[in-house]
């Protein structure tokens, strides 16, 4: 057990895969308290913020056992992105339960969530999703970047990207879609969530 406490975050994470339980009870002693402390400082619920820190331990354990954790030497950060995921999916479900879905439900305009201006909650999602969009660009082989720059940030047309970096339009726009491909399968890989 005391070699244990000395082993790094990964160490820990290979032995736990390797079958020795005792090493997943080490990491969670370290990151317990500033995991539940992020949830409960987000959600302000003491009973939600115990469901939330459960589901993403258990959420750990589950992907670890099954191969496929590959975020190595950031433990830390990977957990915290499970809660954070976990967070933004309860505040998302919420969302959807205090939407009418019913037709011939009447109509109250005062408390229409599309008519109101968003929630704090709302702006912390759309945040997160941006920081999290721009982090999954810088990851994309320089072509795909360049291409998705100009096109979503810049607002060229295939046709000026193309002049821009001297290939042809159906170039530029296979490079979009495999930029767009790519974002997709990280974000899949990683678990990030990229819609509201």
């Amino acid at each position: 057990m005391d070699t244990l406490i000395t082993m790094t975050d990964e160490q820990l994470v290979t032995d736990y895969s390797n079958g020795n339980n005792q090493a997943f009870d080490i990491l969670l002693s370290r990151h317990k308290i500033s995991v539940f402390n992020y949830i409960y400082f987000t959600v302000r619920n003491r009973e939600l913020a115990e469901d939330i820190f459960q589901e993403t331990f258990i959420k750990a354990i589950v992907t670890i056992k099954q191969g496929r954790y590959t975020e190595t030497g950031k433990f830390r950060a990977w957990i915290s992105r499970i809660a954070h995921n976990l967070i933004i999916d309860h505040f998302r479900q919420e969302k959807n339960e205090n939407t009418i879905s019913n037709d011939e439900a009447p109509v109250d305009l005062l408390n229409n969530p599309l008519l109101c201006d968003g929630t704090i909650e709302d702006e912390i999602i759309r945040m997160q999703i941006t920081s999290d969009i721009r982090k999954l660009i810088s990851y994309l082989p320089d072509s795909q970047r360049e291409v998705l720059e100009m096109r979503y940030y810049q607002d060229l047309s295939f046709k000026e990207i193309a002049d821009h970096t001297g290939v042809s339009i159906n170039t530029a726009l296979g490079r979009m879609r495999y930029a767009i491909l790519n974002i997709r399968r990280m974000a899949d890989e990683n678990n990030i969530v990229l819609t509201m």
